[in-house]
């Protein structure tokens, strides 16, 4: 059996059973296959985009939005971050020279210090024909983070293939309140 279908297999059971496009695992999946297809990474489907949150309108709900710590510009919702399951730690990158200092878990293991998000509208013109390179805030033009089309290894161990990555230094966590707690509170 074909080992790309035995993979398609167990994306469906993993998404029990019915195909649903808001899923990480499926997002993720479209992406590494996009990757394969368009390896000039000019004409990239419209779709492949997250929308930008600042095109979105404000209707109070209850995901996370992420904004840039400088500027406070909306750069993209709790919806498009990609999880990744965590990989060796320190051990992954024995070819390079850690210390006991650069550890930050006691345990030996270092947390991921970056989101991994699916592409977002803003990037469009920093990804189209490049294989690698920056992210820049849109509006200040601060470095945000970094992205790959071969994908970048997390600071956690695990490789990320394709990879949009954000530091989570450069980005405010925003929760908005529902509207009726808010009310509850006032008075």
């Amino acid at each position: 059996v074909n080992p790309g279908f035995q993979g398609q297999l167990k994306l469906y059971e993993a998404m029990g059973c019915a195909v649903d496009s808001s899923s990480p695992l499926y997002k993720r999946y479209r992406l590494e296959m996009l990757t394969e297809r368009y390896r000039e990474l000019q004409d990239l489907p419209r779709e492949v985009f997250a929308v930008d949150p600042t095109s979105i309108c404000q209707n109070p709900n209850t995901e996370v939005l992420y904004r840039c710590r400088k500027c406070r510009r909306a750069l993209f919702r709790s919806s498009s971050i990609l999880s990744h399951t965590e990989g060796s730690g320190p051990t992954a990158f024995a070819h390079k020279r850690i210390t006991d200092s650069a550890q930050l878990c006691s345990d030996g293991r270092e947390k991921c210090t970056s989101y991994f998000t699916e592409p977002v509208q803003w990037m469009e013109p920093a990804l189209l024909g490049v294989m690698e390179g920056q992210l820049l805030c849109p509006k200040c033009t601060s470095k945000l983070g970094s992205f790959s089309w071969r994908g970048e290894q997390c600071s956690c161990g695990r490789w990320v293939t394709p990879a949009f990555q954000i530091h989570k230094s450069r980005v405010d966590e925003v929760r908005t309140l529902p509207v009726g707690n808010f009310q509850a509170a006032k008075s």
